[in-house]
């Protein structure tokens, strides 16, 4: 990599796995990260909640992180069928996604509630990964800068930091669809937030990662990327051999 920033893979399962086969992946990938003395990248993990305890069992004393898809703003209470960034914790989490494309539309969160959900995780001592991200209609229209730079904006919360931060874009078209942008218009949009995130966060720290339809075929290019500090992956990571190899990528 042509930076000091340590590449971050993420894996986001979404609604996908029963126990088998969850169990049978993520103690496959616990076992490739074991085996490598020097890991060329941090990895992690975000199974369905239902999945997590067993993913922690499978993980642990691995380098393998595990993180959460989601979590409420609020540390507990009546809010039945949600969960508190202090369950995750407890429940072996070192991280959040929070504000994820598929969150915003199909339950209609805004930014100011990505940002209250991204402080709770970070009180509760997780790493947030924030995602933005234009639709399609948004970039043919010539906004795309312009609607990631107010959601960066409105989404990072106050006294978020480097260290506890995460920004993960994702161009709402590409997401599923095997759709990717040119590696130009990646890198200029990773440049872009960059330059739009708090000046009381250390942009030239900040992780910043891409997602969007990423496969072993295009990581290559796309990890290069001055700006691109790893892949916040979906279909691909259900498959063990095609994470892995976005994880070597970063080499």
């Amino acid at each position: 990599m042509e930076h000091a920033r340590r590449p971050l893979i993420a894996g986001n399962w979404k609604m996908n796995g029963l126990r088998a086969d969850g169990e049978q992946r993520a103690l496959a990938l616990a076992a490739r990260a074991g085996a490598e003395d020097s890991p060329p990248c941090d990895w992690v993990i975000c199974p369905p909640a239902t999945l997590l305890g067993l993913a922690a069992h499978a993980l642990a004393g691995s380098p393998v992180a595990l993180g959460g898809q989601d979590c409420h703003t609020a540390a507990g209470g009546a809010h039945t069928g949600d969960l508190s960034a202090a369950m995750l914790a407890d429940a072996g989490c070192r991280f959040a996604i929070v504000g994820h494309s598929e969150r915003r539309a199909d339950h209609g969160e805004g930014d100011a509630l990505v940002a209250a959900k991204a402080a709770a995780a970070q009180a509760a001592g997780l790493i947030a990964i924030i995602c933005v991200g234009e639709t399609e209609a948004e970039r043919d229209e010539g906004h795309a800068h312009a609607v990631v730079a107010r959601q960066i904006a409105g989404s990072i919360p106050a006294g978020a930091t480097a260290l506890d931060t995460v920004v993960a874009y994702e161009p709402v078209w590409a997401i599923g669809t095997g759709r990717t942008p040119t590696a130009d218009d990646v890198q200029a949009m990773h440049a872009h937030i960059r330059s739009c995130v708090p000046a009381a966060i250390d942009a030239s720290a900040l992780r910043i990662l891409y997602g969007g339809s990423v496969k072993p075929g295009n990581a290559a290019v796309l990890l290069r990327l001055p700006d691109v500090d790893g892949a916040l992956v979906g279909g691909a990571s259900l498959v063990v051999d095609d994470f892995w190899a976005i994880g070597e990528a970063t080499r």
